[in-house]
């Protein structure tokens, strides 16, 4: 299903006034994906990390949002966020060149099959050529498979069978492994 034709969604980079609803789609996304006791982001953290148009050179991570052409709310006048893309720049060095990362895509479930996920594919590939990018990725969860289909048929994209994602994460493990911690790897080659 399409769009409604009367009026495009609104896409836009997220404000700083709208980390509470950036982390209510966070919270939302790990309980569709099963995992809401994982979330450790909170306003402050968001605040402190993501990137904003006010100060674009600060922070990891920008959000762009997508807002609804038509609102369910009782203000027909203010359309409702509906969902979000959380990305990040990364580079190839196959390529000799920039990418962009998706971190997160998350579309509100009454409104996915309306053409929203698309929409904000579009504009991250045009984000991805802005930057002089030559590649758009991001990971998909195996048993999302109505996902995987939309990721494989609409968009085109390709599965990296041969690559494994890896992962070392929290204060220990990064500690241990930068030498730091306890367990630490200090001297071993």
């Amino acid at each position: 299903m399409a769009l409604p034709s009367a009026a495009e969604p609104t896409i836009r980079f997220a404000t700083e006034e709208d980390v509470p609803t950036i982390l209510a789609l966070i919270q939302e996304l790990a309980d569709y994906e099963h995992a809401s006791s994982s979330v450790l982001a909170t306003k402050e953290s968001l605040l402190k990390t993501l990137s904003f148009p006010s100060n674009p050179q600060a922070g990891y991570a920008k959000t762009l949002l997508i807002f609804s052409s038509s609102s369910s709310s009782s203000t027909p006048s203010e359309p409702e966020c509906v969902g979000m893309a959380l990305y990040f720049t990364n580079y190839s060095t196959w390529r000799g060149a920039p990418g962009i990362y998706l971190e997160d895509l998350f579309i509100q479930p009454s409104f996915r099959g309306k053409g929203y996920g698309k929409a904000l594919l579009r504009r991250l590939a045009a984000e991805t050529l802005a930057i002089g990018g030559r590649r758009l990725e991001w990971s998909c969860l195996t048993w999302n498979e109505s996902a995987l289909g939309f990721y494989e048929g609409w968009c085109g994209a390709k599965r990296m069978d041969g690559w494994v994602g890896l992962r070392v994460e929290g204060d220990e493990g990064l500690g241990r492994l930068a030498g730091t911690g306890p367990g630490e790897r200090k001297g071993e080659v």
